[in-house]
């Protein structure tokens, strides 16, 4: 099941049973992260990226801090969106020249915050200016930063887009000459631009056009640059499939692409190095989560696993985090794996809400209170995007095994 080994009926996660691994970790529910699954992907990835394109995590899809000081190693920089998470960061020992901070609200203290620890800027308004001057001035050294652009095009196919027409992400592409001649004035260090299109594409064409597209806006905007470029952030937004009717992206138009930017790059600019930030495609296939039936109720012929695990813990998987048409994530009763006995279920957590729903109708093997029911696809967007606090319910365990 989605690649997972199967001994003895159980699911085996990091090379342990899963009976194993729940009583190790001593509670359900819990996301358990497989670290040699992590670490196949960021190899995979690496042989599919030209060489010298740098790879980058952006945290945001996974910041458990045991995982983040497994990948940094592994990495040329991790991606930041907030205070917090550099601080996450810079604790998984990644150097602060490798670290970028982007958002579009950033207070004036988690600026002040970047310019003292050397982390680069990802500039996404005329407003940051002025602050990143009062921290370099009262640091001693120069804000580092790059302009963070919304695109003149939208990125087709994306499960969400951040770039393309009004958005409240990046300097739209008419502004960015003037911001560019506003940090030239500031006396800021400029070392290149970052563009970030959309997410969660699995349509590798589409994807190969949009890098065609980036690289050729980011090349002309640098005609307006007050430095030489160091690096382009091509942004990522590469998907994974979660559900029945979904592919895994085909990376080969995508590799071409990237290939085809570096080549243009490499003598329009030279010593500009090119940068792929994902988050979703490194971690997402690597998770599971996993919550224990707590009763198995029948109310007018149909079956309900009640868990003790919800949309508390796994916001997504619920379908309540950018779905439009609710569909189930992979899902399976871990301890009774292979097991011939099948009937349609829905599996619903504690919450005293019908939106706490973590598959609808869906055939697995026959389930009794203590099984346990498994979640892929678990390893972005899990823990940190739900809302642990609501309704009082503890919070769920994470595990790097």
């Amino acid at each position: 099941m989605q690649g997972f080994d199967v001994e003895g009926g159980d699911l085996v996660v990091g090379g342990r049973r899963l009976s194993a691994l729940v009583a190790e970790v001593g509670q359900t529910p819990f996301y358990a992260y497989d670290r040699q699954r992590i670490a196949h992907r960021v190899a995979e990835v690496r042989a599919a990226l030209p060489s010298g394109v740098d790879l980058h995590y952006a945290i945001k899809a996974n910041p458990m801090p045991e995982l983040l000081a497994f990948m940094a190693p592994m990495v040329d920089g991790l991606d930041v969106a907030s205070a917090g998470e550099m601080q996450r960061a810079l604790a998984a020992g990644m150097a602060p020249g490798a670290i970028s901070f982007a958002g579009p609200g950033k207070r004036a203290s988690e600026l002040d915050a970047a310019v003292a620890a050397g982390v680069l800027v990802n500039v996404e308004s005329f407003r940051e200016l002025p602050l990143l001057a009062e921290a370099s001035a009262r640091h001693g050294r120069p804000a580092r930063v790059a302009v963070r652009v919304n695109p003149d095009f939208e990125l087709r196919g994306a499960g969400m887009r951040m770039g393309g027409g009004a958005k409240p992400f990046g300097v739209d592409t008419e502004q960015v000459p003037a911001l560019l001649r506003a940090i030239a004035t500031a006396g800021q260090q400029f070392e290149g631009f970052h563009l970030y299109a959309g997410s969660q594409m699995l349509k590798g064409e589409l994807l190969a056009q949009a890098t065609l597209a980036t690289g050729e806006l980011l090349l002309r905007l640098s005609a307006d640059a007050p430095a030489p470029v160091r690096h382009l952030n091509l942004g990522g937004g590469w998907g994974i499939p979660y559900f029945s009717n979904e592919q895994a992206l085909d990376l080969a138009p995508v590799t071409a692409a990237l290939a085809t930017v570096q080549d243009r790059v490499g003598r329009a600019l030279p010593g500009a190095r090119l940068q792929v930030e994902l988050g979703r495609y490194l971690v997402g296939e690597a998770g599971v989560y996993v919550a224990q039936v707590l009763d198995r109720k029948v109310s007018r012929g149909q079956v309900f696993l009640i868990t003790d695990g919800g949309l508390h813990h796994h916001l997504a998987a619920s379908g309540n985090f950018g779905q439009v048409i609710r569909r189930n994530y992979p899902v399976a009763i871990g301890n009774r794996m292979g097991t011939a006995e099948r009937e349609v279920v829905s599996i619903v957590g504690p919450l005293c809400t019908p939106l706490d729903l973590l598959a609808e109708r869906v055939e697995l093997p026959v389930a009794q209170p203590g099984d346990w029911v498994v979640v892929f696809q678990s390893g972005a967007y899990g823990a940190s995007a739900s809302p642990q606090a609501f309704l009082g319910h503890p919070p769920c365990a994470e595990v790097l095994v």
